[in-house]
């Protein structure tokens, strides 16, 4: 109640401690200024309370408490409020953001906020003509958006602009920014030392609405750097060697922070294409500290006085002398080899020189239909230039591809400069087709054409995810995670068994001829060119602008608030469907051509779990009505027991809901009448967003009894009117033959977060508060 009286924060009056020198957090917000001296502030308090050296992120992360005196501070168990400096949303995400912000009733942004047009263009003909048909095609949408962040006060970055991640580090990342994005690879700004956390639209709502936003205190999980890459080593490879250790949820909970001698040898590009993927280990995000990397790529983008303020705190953009981590893992950089992922899970590592000898003995396809190269893990102009250089070396031998090869830019920044310098014409002469700065085929926006659907393939990326049928909705599409460099070089070889560090080619002329590792230049040497100007600057006064959703559209709908707990036990609900293994937020909610459905929740939740098998028959989309024994789509079911007022509750097995930060997971379910998630652990996001739509994510105390619920049993969950943080709920299992157990499921909910449960949503809780204090 006191965050919605007089602790929400407006737009205009954002910090405005006095400081010893006012700079802006942007170009594009003139009027909001970092403040170094509040972090300090904070910091200092923390640590007389802590007493001990601090982590880098716990710098950041303590220095943007709400109360940091009072604030109970234990890493992995305590929830803290925080206070981020600003919000970033991609236009699949922004719409339910901005519908949820709209329900709210609020005026305007309490945080400088933007919203980024990457994730509706499809690949299919090359940029320009992908980016006319995506602007027709959503022009709805975009409208949409365009006029909500002017009248609330958003800035808007149109269709073309590049993608969120890389528009960020251009623009908005610094070290010590805390920035919260609806996307989860939002981490890609640690490579400029900030604390960036990927969130769903609801945490959004509560930061734009100037409430303490809630984050469980993360452990910190340090990555010692020695040594130094060379040769065809790349700083993808240090996430992909991360990954293969810590695995998909190894990062679950805590923050990856890097340091060491190490760290200097990667240039700050680098850096972020470490932090970005960080995402594929559930880690909360990652981080590097300061240092002269970051400086000189702050210069070269036109902040130059940021870097000198970050000059003069540095000290508390760096880890304290003697902090301690909850686990250390050490990498020489020296020692590492080039790695490549996969296939169907980003964490499976293979040095390159083993892939070609591990795919013949697997059965996956050894001759690489498409690389692909860009998206916002790797699409920086030292990338580009990286990429270029192995193309320049086939091209002087006469070389082309092989295999089909695409380039995806990371902001009209990037492409208008990589054109300026010759880069995008060599990897079209080495035949490459270049896209629109978007997102693209790596959430699955591509308009694949040359195999059908259940071919047997096998394709190469510079991206960070390759989960079944992410990228081409094929499920037999093996796909495969490295660096542009490698992609570069496989593709003109045309398969997984070239090593581009011991094998040779045949050039035209019938010589053959060895790749040497690629050398390009960190940033460009004259200055970036912009580009084209695509920013929509939100007018000063935006109350008059008007926000149209039509009643008809098949694109947006105005959200309805979901219903209220009745205040009793939730009994004899049906299982929808046992999941078994790996259940991502892709499976739960696909993207790809569901995207146009995002600001619409009826017309999405036509998606739900529909690419999640079922453990009762091993299929996907095909379950069981319990009401009717006949087997049919998974949303065709939920829709009925919705129809018949019967509750419905889902199983599932390890870090359900790992990936996206895609909240449509958790409104879809609860829109069609779920109300409990089971499973053995979940990703972070994921519990979240369902705690936030009010739904009950819990985990079985003894994982073993996964085993005893089975698609035909009811479940009624007892307790909850004694609903309390840290105590188990019970659950009572009762099995069609009359029997029935009892077994104990955990919860992570602290005191507001049942009340979120209890008002039927966050949101609610929000609007109940809202009229508590008017």
């Amino acid at each position: 109640q006191h965050a919605l009286s007089g602790g929400i924060r407006r737009y205009h009056v954002a910090p405005v401690l006095c400081q010893r020198a006012k700079v802006a957090m942007s170009h594009f917000e003139p009027n909001e200024y970092i403040n170094y001296e509040k972090l300090e502030k904070n910091i200092n308090i923390v640590r007389k309370r802590l007493d001990r050296p601090l982590t880098l992120s716990e710098k950041i992360v303590y220095g943007h408490l709400d109360d940091p005196a009072k604030q109970e501070i234990e890493r992995g168990k305590t929830y803290l409020r925080l206070r981020p400096d600003r919000v970033a949303m991609q236009d699949a995400t922004a719409q339910m953001a901005m519908l949820q912000f709209i329900s709210s009733g609020l005026p305007k942004v309490a945080v400088p906020s933007t919203i980024h047009c990457d994730h509706l263009i499809e690949a299919q003909a090359g940029g320009e003509k992908d980016l006319r048909r995506a602007k027709d095609i959503n022009q709805e949408v975009y409208n949409f958006l365009a006029t909500a962040g002017a009248k609330y006060g958003v800035g808007f970055w149109k269709p073309g602009s590049g993608i969120i991640h890389q528009i960020i580090l251009e623009n908005y990342a610094y070290p010590g920014v805390m920035l919260i994005g609806t996307d989860s690879h939002t981490p890609n700004g640690g490579g400029l030392g900030g604390v960036c956390i990927g969130v769903g639209g609801a945490d959004a709502v509560d930061v734009m609405a100037g409430i303490p936003w809630e984050l469980k205190c993360p452990k910190v999980i340090g990555v010692k750097l020695t040594g130094k890459l060379s040769g065809w080593s790349s700083p993808k490879d240090v996430i992909l060697k991360v990954a293969g250790i810590l695995t998909v949820k190894g990062g679950t909970g805590a923050i990856i922070e890097y340091h060491g001698p190490g760290v200097d040898s990667i240039s700050c590009t680098g850096m972020a294409t470490i932090c970005n993927m960080g995402a594929e280990i559930g880690a909360t995000t990652s981080i590097f500290p300061y240092n002269a990397r970051m400086k000189k790529y702050l210069g070269k983008t036109g902040r130059a006085d940021i870097a000198a303020l970050a000059d003069e705190f540095q000290q508390h953009l760096v880890p304290d002398a003697g902090c301690q981590y909850d686990q250390v893992i050490e990498i020489n950089l020296s020692e590492l080899k080039p790695h490549i992922n996969g296939p169907f899970t980003p964490d499976l590592a293979h040095p390159v020189s083993d892939i070609g000898a591990v795919a013949e003995k697997e059965g996956w396809p050894v001759d690489i239909r498409v690389g692909l190269i860009g998206s916002c893990t790797n699409s920086s102009y030292e990338d580009m230039g990286r990429s270029a250089a192995v193309a320049k070396q086939a091209l002087a031998h006469g070389l082309k591809c092989k295999s089909k090869f695409t380039i995806t830019p990371g902001s009209e920044q990037i492409r208008a400069t990589i054109e300026r310098d010759g880069y995008a014409q060599v990897l079209r002469d080495v035949g490459g087709l270049v896209l629109a700065n978007a997102c693209g085929p790596c959430i699955g926006q591509w308009d694949r054409k040359d195999i059908k659907k259940g071919e047997k393939n096998t394709i190469v990326t510079s991206y960070n995810r390759n989960f079944t049928g992410r990228n081409d909705a094929n499920p037999e599409t093996h796909a495969f995670v490295t660096s542009p460099e490698i992609v570069t070089a496989l593709s003109i070889a045309g398969t997984l068994k070239f090593n581009p560090e011991t094998d040779f080619l045949t050039g035209a002329d019938g010589k053959k001829f060895k790749l040497e590792a690629p050398d390009a230049d960190e940033l460009p040497r004259l200055d970036f060119d912009p580009g084209q100007d695509t920013y929509q600057y939100p007018p000063k006064d935006g109350s008059g602008q008007r926000v149209d959703v039509s009643p008809t559209s098949q694109r947006l709908q105005l959200l309805e608030p979901f219903d209220k707990w009745d205040g009793k036990d939730l009994e004899d609900m049906l299982i929808l469907i046992k999941v078994k293994g790996k259940c991502t937020t892709d499976h739960i909610s696909a993207a790809g051509p569901w995207l146009k459905f995002r600001g619409h929740l009826d017309n999405i939740s036509n998606n739900l779990l529909i690419g999640a098998i079922n453990i009762e028959n091993g299929k996907a989309n095909s379950v069981r009505n319990a009401l009717t024994q006949e087997f049919g789509p998974v949303p065709d079911t939920a829709r009925y027991y919705k129809k018949m007022g019967v509750k419905w509750a889902v199983i599932g097995d390890e870090n359900y809901g790992e990936g996206s930060s895609r909240e449509h997971a958790a409104l879809e379910p609860r829109h069609l009448g779920g109300r409990v998630i089971i499973t053995k652990s979940f990703a972070r996001i994921h519990e979240t967003n369902l705690k936030k739509q009010g739904l009950l994510p819990l985990t079985f105390a003894d994982p073993a009894d996964y085993n005893k619920i089975h698609p035909v049993d009811k479940l009624s969950i007892v307790g909850l009117a004694d609903f309390t943080p840290g105590k188990p709920l019970k659950c009572i299992i009762k099995h069609p033959n009359g029997s029935q157990e009892t077994i104990l499921l955990n919860h992570t909910f602290n005191e507001s977060q049942i009340e979120w449960f209890q008002a039927g949503s966050a949101l609610n809780r929000m609007k109940e508060l809202q009229q508590k204090s008017s």
